[in-house]
This record gives C-alpha cells, structure tokens and sequence, in this order.
C-alpha cells in the first residue's frame, strides 16, 4: 500500500528482493541540485535518476530565484554554477547548515579554475614509487599584463622545448576556457590571447586516460588524443593550430585495438596514491584527471588537467557508482550522530 506516494514496509521487502538493494524509505535522502542545463541534461540521465530513487534518493532542483535557506531540507546539495554571486550563497549555506553536506566547497572548487593552481598539488606530491612516476609537464604561465609580442622571448628565457599547448589559464566552464592550440614555434605564439598557461608537449601516443573520482572510487576510460609529433615534423611545420577540447571531443578508445604498451592502465596502486593525495590536498569528492604515458615508458605519467564534476554521464556504470556514494554520504553522517550521541 502506498501513502502518498511513500512505499508500505511490504512492498519495501518486495523491491529490495527484486533488485538486491537497500532502499532507505524509512529516511528519504533529498539532494539538491544547481546545475546548468546542458550538465543537469548529461547527468541526471533517467537511467540513474530511476535508479537513485528505487533506492530513496530524490533529486530536487534548486530555485535560483529563492533564497535557498528557504528551500529543502536538504541532505546533500550538488552543484555546479560559476559566478561569485552562487559562490557567496553557497559558502554561507554551508557555514550556516552544517548537517547539510555540500558537493564540493566553492573555495576548493576555485582552486582548479587556474591552470597555474591546479598542478600544483600534483607538482608537490612528486609522487614516485615502485608502481611509477606522475609528474606535470613544464610549463609557463603568461599573465594578462604581458605584451603578447614577448611571449618568444618568455619561452626562450624559460628554456621550453617546442611544441608548446596553449590553453587559457582560467577555467570558467565557458567553450572558450577549453579552447587549446599547439604551437610548432615560439614566435606564432604571439597571436595567442594571455592570460594564458603554456606546456611542453609529451609524445603519449595519442592516448589519454581520463580517470573519474567519485569519492574513494575511481574508474579509468582511454580516449584518443593528439598523436606523436616527430622531430622531422616539428621542423618543417610552423605556427598555431587549433584544436577542440581534447578530452572531451575524442572517441572513447575502450574498445579499440590499441598497442598493449600504450593502452595498458596506469598501476592501480598508483591511481589509488595518487586520488587519495589529491582528494586530501584539493578537499574534493567529485574531480577526474587527465593522465598520459610519455611514449616509450611503462611508468612514466603526466597530470595534464584536473576537472571538478566533470561529464560523469560519459563514464561506464556511473548510475551505481553515484548511488553508492550518496548513501554512503548519508550513512557516514548518521553514524557519526551516533557516536557524538
């Protein structure tokens, strides 16, 4: 029998017999969500959405036009919004509703909105061990007060190895904060828009891994990506070229028939090290990072972007992975009430 659409104890044994999961009728998890269109389309598929509610989880979305102590209660808030505006709001919600948990805190969000900032942790870290080594490609960064006709002398001074990528140093959420050109000589960087962060470009074997952390889970997908640049081409072609958004744009390279010394994942223990340091140093649940093997090497990786609540949509078996970590979220919060009790 249902009540107002709640599930009576009976049908409750019944469903959770059927599909082998706990639901949580008894204790409603209400998340709250402030995403964008285009990423509330991409992530609250029905596919998870049903899922999450077969197991108690209601998704609500958040009124922008109310102020949002008004609104709830909440369990959980997701959220995804630029602007310093939602920024204030959410600080001040979380600072104020403490048993509300908040995915992520907008000042460790920040932090991954410089590309300057974003490695640093990984640069720190110099994480090397027996499983192998992540680093950051070198890399300088153009601030918006220089002369983009200084950037040749910039480079030379800094002694970077051509080619170069050249990606806008803040991240936004906006096409053109992805925007990403490879320059085959320092003097056609000139044309290129500061403020701007420039990297040496790792022959990887035109192979990316993009590696989703969704709390302490972590899922690995290959996606192509730009190919090996030989000497012999780096010295007959010039200029910038432009390219999409690599990691996103590319086909999935899961299924393809790849060289197993390229395609092989990175260690597991490592991609475990390494998302339990990030997690800790950045103070995020929800991020990915994109990793590549410099061809040639078996343990030899570089960190070339982090994202914060990336397209999660696109990663395999996303619908379980989140369900998982919602309520365990809920269930963290409610033994700790327990203890403190």
């Amino acid at each position: 029998m249902r009540l107002n659409g709640e599930i009576s104890s009976g049908e409750e044994e019944e469903e959770e017999k059927q599909t082998g999961t706990t639901t949580f009728s008894s204790q409603k998890v209400v998340v709250g969500y402030a995403l964008t269109s285009k990423k509330k389309k991409s992530f609250l598929q029905p596919s998870f959405t049903g899922l999450a509610q077969n197991r108690g989880i209601n998704f609500v979305a958040i009124d922008l036009n109310k102020p949002l102590p008004e609104q709830g209660p909440f369990d959980i808030i997701l959220h995804k919004l630029s602007g310093e505006v939602w920024r204030e709001i959410i600080e001040d919600y979380r600072e104020k509703h403490p048993e509300v948990t908040v995915l992520d805190p907008p000042d460790a969000i920040q932090h991954l909105h410089n590309r300057q900032s974003m490695l640093q942790d990984v640069l720190d870290l110099n994480l090397s061990d027996c499983h192998g080594k992540v680093g950051v490609p070198r890399q300088l960064v153009i601030t918006k007060e220089k002369d983009p006709s200084s950037i040749p002398y910039e480079v030379t001074k800094a002694g970077m190895k051509l080619p170069l990528v050249a990606k806008p140093l803040v991240v936004d959420g906006t096409a053109k904060s992805h925007e990403l050109f490879l320059a085959y000589d320092e003097f056609s960087l000139s044309a290129v828009e500061p403020p701007l962060v420039l990297q040496e470009f790792v022959n990887h074997g035109g192979l990316l891994f993009k590696i989703y952390i969704v709390g302490e889970t972590i899922k690995v997908v290959r996606r192509f990506s730009l190919p090996n640049i030989s000497k012999r081409e780096l010295s007959k072609v010039a200029g910038v070229f432009r390219f999409p958004r690599v990691s996103c744009a590319a086909a999935s390279a899961d299924d393809a028939d790849l060289d197993p010394n390229i395609a092989e994942h990175p260690p597991r223990p490592l991609l475990e090290r390494l998302a339990r340091e990030l997690r800790h140093r950045l103070g995020l649940h929800l991020f990915n990072i994109d990793m590549i093997r410099e061809y040639g090497t078996k343990d030899v990786f570089y960190v070339i972007d982090i994202n914060y609540f990336p397209g999660y949509g696109k990663m395999p078996g996303y619908e379980h992975v989140f369900t998982d970590f919602l309520l365990s979220l809920v269930e963290s919060k409610c033994s700790n009430k327990k203890l403190a009790a």
